[in-house]
């Protein structure tokens, strides 16, 4: 138990790394070497290694050093589609149970995307943005459905914040945020189900283009 502050730490960075590629897909996550190069020992080391590995952003391997994943598209899809499920039924719960409290704290997580300066980190950014869509997945009063939501937002996290960063959907994805809101203020289920739907639809759009950037040209080697 010890150990486990440092492993959350030790995790954050290394999501953050593989988030902006100074890991890439099929990088080596080498435990020995990533435990030198922080000063830690090799059993927090392992435990963040398990945990990036629960979210889907590193893969174990027998008897070999981890690598960060390389999901195909029809991976990432399947996922986004049980994403999107989850999403919707966590936005209809969310206008049944949610307190007017919980409704004004995801208002709060927007209003810091909306008056972010212009030079703030894209990470930063995505981050709150993922905050709003957990929120919401809580405010349903369903653990099991907010576990669940939480586990595959997590495997979703490196793929949406590339193909988010590729496109200029910035103010649709904010204004849709604040149609969700209006819709749980006003305990909407209708409205809020189908903003959230659109707004995942959106998201397999965006991802769809960044795969079909990212695809080697005829000629071209696959990207390292």
């Amino acid at each position: 138990m010890a150990n486990e502050p440092l492993a959350v730490e030790i995790a954050d960075r290394l999501r953050r790394s593989i988030l902006v590629g100074r890991l890439k897909p099929g990088d080596c996550v080498k435990e020995r070497d990533n435990a030198a190069e922080l000063g830690v020992s090799r059993t927090p080391m392992r435990e963040a290694i398990r945990a990036l590995a629960k979210e889907g952003l590193i893969e174990l391997r027998p008897s070999r050093s981890p690598i960060v994943a390389d999901p195909s598209l029809r991976e990432v899809i399947d996922n986004i589609d049980v994403i999107r499920a989850l999403e919707v039924l966590s936005g209809e719960l969310a206008c049944r149970n949610a307190s007017a409290d919980e409704i004004e704290a995801i208002a709060e997580l927007q209003q810091r995307l909306d008056t972010a300066p212009a030079d703030a980190d894209p990470l930063d950014l995505f981050e709150i943005d993922m905050e709003i869509h957990r929120a919401i997945a809580r405010a349903s009063h369903n653990p099991s459905l907010a576990e669940t939501h939480g586990a595959y937002l997590a495997r979703l996290w490196r793929v949406r914040f590339l193909s988010a960063r590729q496109t200029s959907g910035k103010d649709r994805t904010y204004r849709q945020h604040r149609e969700i809101i209006t819709g749980l203020r006003a305990r909407d289920e209708a409205e809020v189900a189908r903003v959230i739907a659109s707004h995942i639809d959106h998201i397999i759009l965006n991802v769809r283009g960044y795969f079909d950037k990212s695809a080697p040209q005829d000629g071209e080697p696959p990207a390292a």
